[in-house]
């Protein structure tokens, strides 16, 4: 039988996917089950968004300029404008979701063996891609007993070699829902420039932002210019993630050049998401309101539930729509698929992504999940329900 590549093994499968099967066989038994394990917003679709598609009147459903349509980016780049964010069309190459962008964005600029420093837990992703471009994850630990927040820049330091050519975020992130702080990117800011590193930034939950706190973005940081690559998407945003449309942002010429061939390379993104991702822009701002609004109401709830919980603690997070437990368990991975196997609560379940899957320092994350308040209250209630009645039970509880 002819092998597999190297590479293709040392693809890690996604912590967030993985119990698929699990789920589909306690689904086949009867089992409810409640999905937090993935982030995929029950928010509708911006109205105007949906409209746009429908009346769309196209003959030939064409490519697209494999940069993206020209009368989106003109009009994002309008969008950025109007956050602080000082691009023009040029500096934007639209992709076939936030995926594609990071892909464009690591293999322009890091060669097989170079080093990127992120701070974990990561959105498990990362590691795929780099796997891919053959680009060396170093991992710099943030805690949960700090809230996650920014490691200190001495510590980064510790990391930095010869070999080391960026840094990466995710603002607000993802697993954790932490927000960096303006003061935490200047930190990050001048380590770029001090060893004249890329910085990376997915910001693709920037819309949200909890408790009156806004967004700022790395793009807004001053003396950085060549140096800031942004990830976008649409995806969380407009809830269109289905849509599969991304953004690349930079004001380095060369990086946009180099993502450019890529690009072409794969033709074009999505004709009519395009459309649809377009259209978007024009929502009015009370449904952005609305959005928050309601995330707030559930992250207030979940944190409340969560920390009442026995042996429970969850911190608070800044932004996007995920939090990361700590339980009184054994093994995460082990527990979240007992769940799903062994457990049921008034004939449901709950599934939940084991943070293990977000840090790649092997031993960690071991008794912390991902939990994403993308249902409504009511289900949120009995899927906490089932979490609760669970951990009294599990027979790994520690």
């Amino acid at each position: 039988m002819p092998k597999l590549s190297k590479k293709g093994l040392a693809m890690p499968a996604s912590p967030i996917r993985k119990l698929v099967p699990y789920a589909e066989a306690a689904s086949a038994k009867g089992k409810h089950i409640y999905y937090l394990n993935i982030g995929q917003p029950d928010i509708p679709t911006p109205k105007n968004a949906i409209e746009c598609l429908k009346n769309t009147d196209i003959k030939v459903l064409a490519y697209s300029h494999s940069a993206g349509n020209e009368s989106y980016r003109i009009k994002l780049a309008k969008y950025y404008n109007g956050l602080g964010i000082d691009v023009s069309y040029e500096d934007i190459l639209i992709t076939t979701g936030g995926s594609e962008a990071i892909l464009f964005g690591l293999f322009s600029t890091l060669d097989a063996g170079d080093e990127l420093i992120i701070p974990e837990p990561f959105y498990a992703n990362y590691l795929g891609f780099a796997t891919a471009g053959n680009i060396k994850i170093k991992p710099i630990t943030s805690s949960i007993d700090e809230q996650f927040s920014l490691p200190p820049a001495k510590d980064f330091e510790k990391l930095i070699t010869e070999r080391t050519r960026g840094i990466m975020i995710c603002n607000p992130n993802n697993p954790t829902g932490y927000l960096y702080s303006k003061e935490e990117l200047q930190v990050l800011r001048d380590l770029a420039i001090k060893h004249d590193l890329y910085l990376f930034a997915d910001e693709v939950y920037r819309e949200f932002c909890y408790d009156g706190a806004e967004h700022f973005s790395v793009m807004q940081l001053k003396g950085l210019e060549e140096n800031v690559i942004l990830f976008d998407s649409v995806s969380k945003r407009y809830s269109e993630c289905g849509a599969r449309i991304g953004a690349l942002v930079s004001k380095n010429k060369g990086v946009i050049s180099t993502a450019l061939k890529f690009a072409q390379a794969r033709l074009s993104p999505p004709t009519l998401a395009q459309i649809v991702a377009e259209a978007s822009l024009d929502v009015d701002a009370s449904y952005f309101e609305q959005v928050i609004n309601e995330y707030t109401k559930r992250r207030n709830f979940v944190l409340e539930r969560l920390n009442k919980m026995d042996g429970v603690y969850s911190p608070n997070p800044g932004g996007a729509f995920y939090t990361v437990a700590r339980l009184p368990i054994d093994n995460s991975d082990r527990f979240c698929q007992w769940m799903l196997e062994s457990f049921e609560h008034n004939g449901a379940t709950i599934m939940m992504a084991p943070a293990s899957g977000f840090y790649q320092t092997e031993g960690l994350g071991l008794n912390e999940v991902r939990i994403a308040y993308v249902l409504k209250q009511e289900s949120l209630s009995k899927a906490l329900d089932c979490l609760e009645e669970g951990l009294k039970v599990y027979p790994g509880r520690t």
